[in-house]
């Protein structure tokens, strides 16, 4: 099981870990007590973590999860702030997370965000950037930058009009509107909504779907669907793409299974 119910916070805290389970690689952020706020030593470490999923051959799923009632309160904006004013640790604070979350978005395999609990700040974009969300009953959404008077980074801005749409990033960035229930549904947050004890199960079924699909293919259309998202789509390559789909072994050997099942 991939996903955790929303009580399931008796773990010590930890930095965000890295388990792999068959074909599935799950990476929990594990502060409940802070509600998994991410801190800027937490960005490199994210990224580790995702630089070892992909390098993992056996990994054909990426889940990003958290532990306790909250998925993430969002990113540490106190350290954000001193980075601008030249006070950090050395590194830049909300930069290197609107990189993470390209990161995230740009992960060679499919991703699925298991939010357990309520999601805030810039974590909604981290949640954006992953291929699909499944959420649980009870849980609110909210994007407080106007608010906080914050001039959003321009890649999430792209990732809500280009998921979401323009009205409904409006609402969320311009009225910092708190979306909740099936409105998260309606605006495209969320894929699917499942009680807090069936999230494990509604993960698995969902990975167990992608990993029944040709990994070649699902790694290329998620590159090009991506591209297309952004409007950066390159035609020839995506046709190159195609054509080197048709000859390969990948094809071949499903094509073969398909005529199998079709015959018998």
């Amino acid at each position: 099981m991939n996903g955790t119910p929303r009580g399931q916070s008796d773990r010590p805290a930890t930095a965000p870990q890295l388990t792999v389970n068959d074909a599935v690689g799950t990476i929990r952020l594990n502060r409940p007590l802070q509600h998994n706020r991410i801190d800027v030593a937490d960005i490199a470490i994210l990224e580790d973590k995702i630089a070892a999923a992909e390098a993992n051959p056996s990994v054909r799923v990426l889940v990003l999860t958290a532990t306790g009632p909250s998925f993430s309160s969002g990113y540490d904006l106190t350290a954000a702030q001193s980075s601008q004013r030249g006070v950090s640790d050395g590194q830049d604070g909300e930069n290197a997370f609107a990189r993470l979350c390209d990161r995230v978005e740009a992960v060679r395999v499919p991703t699925i965000c298991a939010l357990n609990g309520s999601v805030y700040g810039g974590s909604t974009d981290l949640a954006l950037a992953c291929d699909f969300r499944i959420g649980v009953t009870g849980m609110r959404m909210r994007m407080p930058a106007g608010q906080l008077g914050i001039h959003f980074y321009p890649g999430g801005l792209r990732r809500y009009v280009s998921r979401l749409g323009l009205n409904a990033a409006k609402r969320l960035f311009l009225a910092a509107e708190t979306i909740a229930g099936d409105d998260l549904l309606s605006i495209g947050f969320l894929d699917r909504i499942v009680a807090p004890d069936d999230l494990p199960a509604a993960v698995d079924e969902l990975a167990g779907r992608i990993t029944a699909c040709a990994p070649q293919a699902i790694a290329g259309m998620k590159r090009a669907l991506n591209d297309i998202a952004r409007g950066e789509l390159d035609d020839r390559a995506a046709e190159a793409a195609f054509a080197a789909s048709l000859r390969s072994d990948e094809f071949a050997n499903a094509l073969k299974v398909w005529s199998q099942r079709r015959a018998s």
